[in-house]
């Protein structure tokens, strides 16, 4: 109530329905079959999140009117525009707003600045500039957008508040199609609360009547209110979904610089480049189409150097480190075909492969490669060796070129940089013929580090036998092939 007594038209945000709310009752009934299809499929690299969706609210109503600690403006790069959701703040915050503004000398587009509310009920206003859409431009849109919602909510961490109420910063007259717009933000908003939920208590998303029906649509997608709708909205995920971070992926490899013209770029980085833009997918965010002036003025600044590259690489095995940790990957885990064991005689760590334990044409072999990110991440952050156990494997347990070539490209640097050597146990002709063609014309770097190992006896001289879990089998077929001698060491009892 104000002091003549009349209602206040100031919404408490305390007193708005959460995000969950709609989804309770669906959610009680259901919960059980969600469930046992989540343990049967594939999740959502935006899993359900109960503590993260009670932060979001999706009202339709007027920013401005707001009482929370911060609204969020949309505006030009003079900070003067005239569009609803800024006139209507001008109009309650008062005067003194607009001397306030004067002071900031401007916004450059994708920044975000600060100010008092003044006559709001929110303390502060946070002001950001969206990018002007042409399709030409798209790319450059994307990642302008992504940056003014994440320096938003960059800047409500950095003076802690409590909560931040959004308008749709993509204005009409900027003309960005409204559900690119809506996708960028949601999942620029779930991956902050993801990584930084503690430091903000609600985020509201305000919304105009138009607004409302695609951000209905896609809230889901992100922030599933029970397993059954993460499931449910997984096939609807576009297929750049961004990094760790909500940040767009960029194939910047495709106006690749080079260092020093003249000289040939190395095969390798041709063929990774492939599986990279495979994996990011044909979405129209996901690439650069015809924003020549960038290029040339990239090429005169010399700014797409390897550095460049290499940077483009982290973001796309952070994206799939990101979708490792989120994944259900127990039913790889249960074949234990990957497995840390103890330390060569060096101290490093000793990793185990067991070829016959990969029924490669009974598996989801991307959740193979999503379960060996997932384990070796923290490994190979120091120097380790692989052992591979090639022992009784046949056609069904063959990994082939294309898979192993993926892999080598996903994989950070450190994963390379690492691995010290490469024990092939028991090889056959035919592996080893393969193995040389994989590590000449494929991938480079590699052949030096692997050694081929015909006996548990000449890899004890590098592993101590105390050191590594051997399978029965391999026991087995050891003692078979090169004598008795290795039957009365004692096989691991998990294997």
């Amino acid at each position: 109530m104000d002091p003549l007594g009349a209602p206040s038209q100031f919404v408490d945000v305390e007193s708005l329905p959460g995000w969950t709310d709609a989804c309770e009752a669906k959610q009680l009934d259901s919960h059980q079959n969600a469930v046992e299809k989540a343990q049967a499929d594939v999740r959502s690299p935006f899993p359900y999140r109960k503590d993260i969706n009670a932060k979001i609210i999706l009202w339709k109503g007027d920013v401005a009117l707001l009482n929370c600690t911060a609204i969020v403006n949309t505006s030009n790069e003079s900070l003067t525009d005239k569009n609803p959701v800024s006139e209507s703040i001008f109009m309650h915050a008062g005067p003194d707003l607009r001397e306030e503004l004067q002071k900031l000398k401007g916004c450059r587009t994708g920044e975000a600045k600060l100010t008092k509310g003044f006559n709001l009920a929110a303390r502060f206003i946070i002001h950001t500039v969206g990018p002007k859409y042409k399709s030409r431009y798209r790319t450059a849109a994307e990642s302008s957008l992504y940056s003014c919602y994440r320096n938003v909510l960059q800047l409500a961490k950095e003076q802690a508040m409590c909560s931040v109420g959004f308008c749709v910063i993509n204005s009409l007259k900027r003309c960005y199609p409204l559900e690119d717009a809506t996708h960028i933000a949601l999942r620029t908003v779930r991956r902050f609360l993801e990584i930084h939920g503690e430091t903000l208590e609600k985020v509201v998303f305000a919304v105009s009547e138009l607004e409302e029906a695609t951000y209905q649509k896609l809230l889901p997608l992100y922030f599933p209110r029970s397993l059954e709708e993460e499931i449910q909205s997984l096939p609807y995920l576009p297929a750049d979904i961004g990094n760790a971070e909500g940040e767009p992926v960029v194939p910047e490899r495709q106006i690749r610089i080079t260092e020093k013209p003249g000289v040939p770029d190395d095969a390798s980085d041709e063929e990774g480049l492939e599986a990279d833009l495979s994996f990011i997918g044909s979405h129209a965010f996901a690439r650069m189409e015809g924003d020549v002036d960038k290029q040339r003025r990239l090429i005169l600044q010399g700014q797409l150097s390897e550095a460049a590259l290499q940077k483009q690489h982290q973001r796309n095995y952070n994206r799939w480190l990101c979708q490792a940790r989120a994944e259900d990957l127990s039913d790889i885990a249960s074949l234990k075909a990957l497995y840390q064991t103890g330390v060569d005689n060096c101290g490093r760590t000793v990793m185990v492969v067991v070829g016959r334990n990969i029924p490669v044409t009974l598996i989801d072999m991307e959740k193979a490669l999503l379960y060996f990110i997932h384990v070796m991440d923290h490994i190979a952050v120091k120097e380790y060796v692989l052992v591979y156990f090639h022992t009784l494997t046949n056609d069904y347990n063959q990994l082939d070129s294309n898979f192993l070539k993926k892999l080598y490209d996903v994989v950070d640097a450190k994963y390379k940089r690492n691995l010290k050597a490469l024990y092939f146990v028991h090889p056959t002709f035919r592996s080893k013929v393969s193995a040389w063609f994989f590590t000449t014309f494929t991938v480079s770097g590699l052949k030096d580090k692997i050694h081929y190992v015909e006996s548990l006896q000449q890899l004890f001289t590098a592993i101590p036998p105390e050191q590594i879990d051997l399978p029965p089998f391999v026991l087995e077929y050891d003692a078979r092939e090169n004598g008795p001698y290795y039957s009365s060491y004692p096989p691991s009892p998990d294997l």
